[in-house]
């Protein structure tokens, strides 16, 4: 692999790739360029550029993804977004910038099922992410995961990557304004997460205990939920285990399994 000079800012290479992507910020294989040139700068086994709107479906723009890692992929583009720390802090209106994934990852979110079938799979050591919020709502990103054999990402990454984030910015609010029609989110998908939410276990689960239960799902613990919903800790385990009593399961993999099932229950014609 190529040696990346991390202990200065961006140098001459910089500024050769920033005349390329320049050249190609319009075109509709800019994320590809982009990709290219940020693996001069940091060291990433694997890139997701996606946009996010609201509760919409993401779309891909760009990925290396292939092989085995494609289904997980499509899995995730589909279905398991709504469970996605980055899907819901994008929702809530995370602010542009940089962020390495743990720092918008529930707290258990490692002891769930909906982790070990998207995250695992991927081998993931660290994660970083370039937030970029475009107009009409959409929020476009570059995702750069790496294995765990490369390590967390360090301090001079990330110094490198929020360095350059505005002229990465301005360039992918070019490249939009010129293939924003390619990338269209369907509003049929509007509201699919609250939907989902708010109709798991109905008729068998009280408001809260549903709002409990998709805050289990996302991974945030009994006490990250009570700091969240302003309860105590004991009120949410009492929840839990009316929970889990409802709807006659005992484990966490159980829940998750139930709600796969009803989301594809609600995407049936």
């Amino acid at each position: 692999m190529k040696k990346i000079d991390l202990e200065t800012p961006p140098s001459q290479s910089w500024h050769r790739d920033l005349a390329l992507l320049i050249g190609h910020n319009r075109s509709r294989n800019f994320p590809e360029v982009m990709n290219e040139s940020l693996s001069h700068l940091v060291r990433f086994d694997a890139n997701l550029t996606a946009t996010y709107k609201g509760s919409y479906k993401p779309i891909e723009v760009f990925s290396t993804h292939s092989g085995c890692l494609k289904p997980p992929l499509e899995k995730y583009l589909n279905e398991y977004y709504m469970l996605d720390p980055v899907f819901n802090s994008i929702r809530k209106g995370l602010p542009a910038g940089v962020y390495r994934l743990q720092e918008i990852t529930p707290d258990a979110i490692v002891t769930t099922d909906y982790y070990r079938l998207c995250y695992q799979e991927f081998d993931p050591g660290d994660e970083i992410i370039l937030v970029i919020p475009l107009e009409h709502g959409v929020v476009f990103t570059i995702a750069l995961g790496r294995h765990s054999s490369l390590g967390a990402i360090s301090r001079a990454e990330r110094h490198v990557l929020n360095s350059i984030f505005p002229v990465i910015s301005a360039l992918v609010q070019q490249f939009w304004i010129a293939q924003s029609g390619a990338f269209l989110h369907d509003e049929r998908t509007s509201n699919t997460l609250e939907r989902a939410l708010s109709s798991f276990g109905s008729g068998v689960l009280t408001r809260r205990e549903q709002e409990i239960t998709g805050l289990v799902l996302q991974g945030y613990s009994s006490k990250s939920i009570a700091e969240q919903l302003h309860i105590s800790s004991g009120t949410v385990k009492v929840h839990r285990r009316n929970i889990y009593a409802r709807l006659s399961i005992s484990t966490q993999s159980e829940l998750f399994s139930i709600f796969l099932d009803h989301l594809g229950k609600l995407e049936e014609p």
